[in-house]
């Protein structure tokens, strides 16, 4: 089955089963705006406890807050949002639409990715269990000249993001004849920086009201409270602070399902270090972090490291864990050495020290950070989409099954009585009162037990 279609089933058993639906649909929705149903909540709930459980209930140098959405508006501008928090945007002159232009490029990138795909599968089919896919792609003349092709590409793209060259951009989507996907035309404009934060106002009248921004991550809230959780708990480095929660992004071209939204949620840990130690931590919590994915059983060959051309503004070092959504490989994760740029700004802006004295070395000095951060929405995507699958029965008939993760499992026990007399349906609701203290349990007593 085309990937595209796959897609298309994930989508309408969202719906169908009361997993995900469009946000208020009554009145033909929002773009890239989506509410949970009844089961949709429950998994997405049981991820999000997953994810905590793990990264806060199992380490002891691991504690968790809940920031506030509303913060001061110089918190953005300490952070570099106000001024670095960019997409590149580009406008197709004949279609009237909007592209982020590093997503056209990425696009352009993917098919050729499946190309790669297409060659690997056939010669899988061709050489049966003799087949080495490493090394055909290392010596398949075809494979290599694709492969060396598309990271040519990303490369050019990233060092042309990181030194802010945007005709450079232009240039490449102009260089690979890339057109307008709605209209197939070539006639774009130029590529423009375009901010990503919402603004909103405080206050009880115009005249008096503070501008403030939705905030776009949940990072600053855990930096911004470094200090009063340091001391309130004593912690001594190295440790965390983890937080889940709501961000907000203007999005350019927000799509692809709820992989790519303009309200969504996120889980991420701040890991605070003395400086110098952040390349060990780094590692470390790259292979953490692969492993929790790992161990929910999805395919060890769906995740790959994808690790950054283009530097953040923050960054010394920085990695995708990617996915293998129905639309092929995408970020889901992403590990960052932030160095001390968060805390060190807010210390300028702020006035205020944000330092930690560390009794082994006898110094003051602002931590380093590394950080994790995984969307959940993107998380229940991937869940989802490699649980729903498609099954061929004895017969020679085909059923879709949603094979979730047990320990995510919206429902965990399900109770059926026999018949609907003897007494059984009361045992039974009984057995139903006992285990939902500590269980999602379902009952169902309607027809014969087999369909049930």
């Amino acid at each position: 089955m085309e990937q595209s279609e796959i897609f298309k089933k994930v989508i309408s058993h969202a719906k169908e089963y009361g997993f995900i639906f469009q946000s208020s649909e009554i009145y033909d929705g929002l773009s890239a705006v989506y509410d949970y149903g009844q089961n949709g909540v429950a998994l997405k709930k049981n991820i999000r406890d997953y994810w905590w459980k793990a990264m806060v209930q199992l380490n002891e140098n691991i504690v968790g807050i809940d920031a506030a959405i509303f913060m001061h508006p110089t918190t953005w501008k300490a952070s570099g949002h106000v001024d670095a928090f960019n997409d590149p945007l580009i406008d197709n002159k004949d279609s009237k639409k909007r592209y982020r232009a590093d997503v056209l490029i990425e696009d352009y990138v993917a098919k050729i990715e499946n190309k790669i795909n297409k060659e690997v599968a056939k010669a899988a089919k061709r050489f049966g269990d003799a087949f080495d896919q490493a090394q055909f792609c290392s010596t398949n003349p075809r494979v290599v000249e694709y492969q060396t092709k598309a990271d040519s590409i990303l490369k050019r793209m990233g060092q042309s993001l990181e030194k802010e060259d945007l005709a450079d951009v232009k240039a490449l989507i102009e260089e690979l004849e890339i057109a307008c996907p709605e209209s197939g035309s070539r006639n774009w404009t130029d590529v423009k920086q375009f901010n990503l934060m919402f603004g909103t106002k405080l206050g009880a009248s115009a005249d008096t009201a503070m501008d403030l921004y939705l905030r776009p991550e949940t990072a600053q809230g855990i930096f911004v409270n470094f200090l009063n959780v340091q001391k309130s708990g004593r912690m001594k480095l190295p440790f965390g602070i983890a937080q889940t929660g709501k961000a907000f992004r203007n999005e350019i071209v927000a799509r692809q399902f709820i992989f790519r939204m303009r309200e969504f949620e996120q889980m991420e840990m701040q890991f605070f270090i003395p400086p110098g130690t952040q390349k060990e931590w780094y590692e470390h919590w790259k292979e953490k972090r692969l492993q929790w994915h790992q161990a929910l059983g999805l395919g060890n060959e769906n995740y790959r490291f994808h690790d950054h051309e283009k530097l953040a503004h923050y960054a010394d070092a920085a990695t995708d864990i990617e996915f293998n959504f129905p639309f092929g490989f995408k970020e889901l994760e992403g590990i960052h050495s932030r160095t001390d740029f968060d805390l060190g700004n807010h210390e300028k802006y702020a006035g205020k020290k944000l330092q930690y004295f560390d009794p082994e070395r006898n110094e003051n000095y602002v931590p380093y950070v590394v950080e994790t951060s995984i969307g959940l929405d993107r998380m229940f995507l991937a869940v989802f989409s490699k649980s729903l699958q498609e099954e061929t029965l004895e017969d020679g008939s085909k059923r879709t099954v949603l094979k979730l993760p047990p320990v995510l499992a919206p429902t965990q026990l399900a109770v059926f009585p026999l018949v609907k007399k003897d007494g059984l349906p009361e045992i039974a609701r009984k057995i139903v009162e006992d285990l939902k203290w500590d269980y999602a349990v379902a009952y169902d007593e309607k027809d014969a037990v087999g369909r049930r």
